[in-house]
């Protein structure tokens, strides 16, 4: 079942609005009134509707300016002006503001029926903008992080190889490395244990620098590749065109 179209009456005699409510309503449509311009806006600033329909002669700000307001703030919406006092330039001042339809009091139950269909059938120049689906606000951070794994994936690849030469390389000189500091910690506990292992840790330094120093020759490049892959890889689905 589709939803009843909202036309929202903008007078400040109720008799209007009573008499669009009581015809309009039993013809399917769903009738909000308004008493002046200011409350009116309060109510398409809460709300969508399909049609204003506004009286010329009010309080405070008529029906022209609102009509004015109301194209300039949402084109796609049509606007009627009903009045029992407006002339040829009224009229002119309404048609340059975007409304098309001007009706003039008094009003038949035929006239506003009429009118209101009349108005509602207009092809406004501006379409409603529409919110972003939900389909989109889905598949946008599911892309993205299916940029990003692609590439952790790429960096993985490259960066294996050396990451593997750094544990083959490392791992028989931190279990020696373990084993002399176990064993300067254990000498430690005498002087003459103390000296000895002070001679050890010496010793164990002297022999391990050489191949620290050496993996840092061979790992260092490659991290700088890995990182320069991790960064252009990131600047490139950051800047890839959207579908």
């Amino acid at each position: 079942m589709s939803a009843l179209r909202k036309i929202l009456v903008v007078d400040d005699d109720p008799v209007v609005g009573t008499s669009y409510d009581r015809v309009l309503s039993n013809k399917g449509y769903a009738v909000i009134t308004a008493h002046n311009a200011a409350e009116a806006l309060e109510t398409l600033r809460q709300q969508e509707v399909d049609l204003v329909v506004t009286d010329i002669k009010m309080p405070g700000m008529g029906g022209l300016e609102l009509a004015e307001t109301v194209k300039a703030r949402r084109p796609w919406t049509p606007v009627m002006i009903i009045t029992g006092y407006g002339d040829a330039a009224d009229e002119q001042r309404a048609r340059a503001a975007g409304v098309r339809v001007f009706v003039h009091k008094p009003l038949s139950p035929q006239t506003i029926e009429g009118s209101a269909a009349e108005a509602l059938r207009v092809v406004e120049p501006v379409e409603r903008p529409q919110p972003p689906s939900a389909e989109a606000t889905v598949e946008a951070p599911a892309e993205t992080a299916t940029g990003w794994s692609r590439a952790k994936d790429v960096a993985m690849f490259f960066a294996a190889p050396f990451i593997g030469l750094v544990y083959a390389v490392f791992l028989p000189f931190v279990g020696i490395g373990v084993a002399l500091w176990m064993g300067g910690r254990a000498l430690g506990r005498s002087a003459v244990g103390h000296r000895i292992g002070g001679a050890l840790l010496t010793v164990g330094k002297i022999v391990l620098a050489p191949f620290i120093g050496l993996a840092y020759i061979v790992t260092l490049p490659f991290a700088g590749l890995v990182a320069l892959a991790w960064f252009a890889g990131r600047a490139a689905f950051r800047n890839k065109p959207a579908d």
